[in-house]
């Protein structure tokens, strides 16, 4: 058994350690194997922390990476995604959560089975894992039970679901508040994507969402942070920003961000930034080659004419001679978009209401039982946790409660036990493929719930 006490000094010892990095070549390390059901180790599949610092645990009570939330946002530990994806992990990475059974120490992943659970209301997260009939188990947090009690109080002041919201809807809501609460620098407003590297950025769709969803849970003063943070960026210099406001390099700054910064800017009473741009022949929320895509176009033009004296929205609705959106305009093979959601909320375009409805309900209809994919050209089958919530959110706006709720399902299938959920998941398995949790699709859970309730 370990005490909170212990696990803490634990998570302290993750300021000296060291982690090999692979070669790529065949005598490099093998991530150990996983137990049937779960995440290959080091994965970080749960979150510790939050304000200052934020840590990321993986299914075994692994600590695998730990980071500053504000300036400089560095990372004091971390496992490289690259060799989590290469499957070539050293086992000795982190901080490894140990049982002693008998005369050996074993890590959790050689257990006959691991659980895991939050105390109810906070980011404390136990671990318990079972070798044979002998059970350990494991505490990790961050910053103390103080901390945590203080987390509890934040979230006691949340506004709630209306009545009549399911137990599962009320546990999925408070966790969601959770997560964003632990992803978000609560002095700078600064909100990474995840506890990850490659994700610990902010990007600006990303973190006005968060602002969004903490407005509407009555989290006014945090989301006026989080947009006064967005507003002191370059918006056009990148497509993601470090915790200290600096552009990122190797991306470029895509059609969508102006107009997420200014509906958080409107749903918090703050004055809108800016336009910078145009949102034609840039990237959109999908990260590929530029273009002009259905997103961009919403996000640019829902409140204002873009930079070219139009709506900029014409070409899509030509598109509605086949009664749907679809993600590339003037070219019906680039497929149905998850982003048609945008035209109802939160970019209202009353004009696209019925495509965008039947949009989704063919997207619904073809989803699998984890959710959908953000496009119907997306290059995998991958369900993807934020396109299901946001389709979600719109749907219920349009009074679509049943394909609402049937997403919701997929929602709840794809999350991890303790509720979190993954950027992607395995479309047959729903095991998480990808950086877990996810603010994006945390924020939107939010907002879709508040909609249902």
């Amino acid at each position: 058994m370990r005490s909170a006490r212990a696990a803490t000094a634990a998570c302290a010892a993750l300021l000296a350690a060291a982690l090999a990095l692979s070669g790529g070549s065949r005598a490099d390390p093998t991530t150990p194997p996983a137990i049937a059901g779960l995440p290959a180790p080091f994965l970080g599949t749960a979150l510790i922390g939050g304000g200052r610092m934020v840590g990321a645990v993986d299914s075994y009570g692994d600590v695998v990476d730990v980071r500053h939330l504000g300036p400089p946002g560095r990372a004091i530990v971390q496992i490289p995604s690259e060799l989590q994806s290469a499957g070539t992990v050293p086992p000795d990475s982190g901080i490894v959560a140990r049982a002693d059974v008998g005369r050996a120490s074993l890590p959790l992943w050689r257990a006959d089975a691991v659980r895991q659970h939050y105390l109810p209301g906070t980011d404390v997260l136990v671990t318990v894992a079972r070798f044979g009939d002998r059970l350990t188990k494991v505490v990790r947090l961050l910053g103390g039970l103080r901390a945590a009690r203080a987390g509890r109080a934040w979230l006691a002041r949340s506004r709630p679901l209306g009545p009549g919201a399911p137990g599962w809807a009320r546990r999925m809501y408070e966790r969601s508040l959770l997560v964003l609460r632990a992803l978000t620098d609560r002095r700078t407003g600064a909100t990474i994507a995840g506890a990850r590297d490659g994700w610990a950025y902010v990007w600006p769709r990303d973190a006005a969402a968060v602002a969004l969803a903490l407005a509407a849970a009555g989290h006014r003063a945090e989301a006026r942070r989080i947009v006064a943070f967005l507003e002191r960026l370059d918006l056009g210099a990148a497509a993601r920003f470090d915790p200290s406001g600096a552009p990122v390099d190797g991306r470029a700054a895509e059609g969508d961000a102006y107009g997420w910064v200014a509906a958080a800017a409107r749903a918090v009473g703050a004055p809108e930034p800016p336009q910078v741009g145009d949102w034609r022949d840039r990237a959109d929320y999908q990260e590929k080659a530029a273009g002009d895509y259905l997103g961009n176009a919403l996000a640019s033009t829902a409140s204002l004419e873009d930079s070219r004296g139009s709506s900029g929205l014409g070409s899509f609705e030509a598109e509605r001679r086949g009664a749907v959106l679809v993600r590339r305009a003037g070219d019906p093979d680039s497929g149905l978009d998850a982003a048609a959601a945008w035209a109802v909320r939160p970019f209202p375009y009353p004009a696209l209401f019925p495509a965008a409805r039947r949009t989704l309900l063919r997207l619904v209809a073809s989803s699998g039982r984890y959710g959908i994919t953000p496009s119907e050209d997306w290059p995998d089958a991958d369900p993807w946790t934020a396109p299901t919530a946001w389709s979600a959110w719109s749907l219920a706006a349009l009074g679509a409660r049943r394909a609402a709720l049937r997403l919701m399902a997929d929602l709840r299938r794809a999350a991890t036990p303790l509720g979190l959920l993954p950027e992607r998941v395995d479309a047959r398995t729903g095991i998480p493929r990808s950086t877990t949790p996810l603010a994006w699709s945390h924020a939107f859970a939010i907002l879709a719930l508040r909609e249902l309730w």
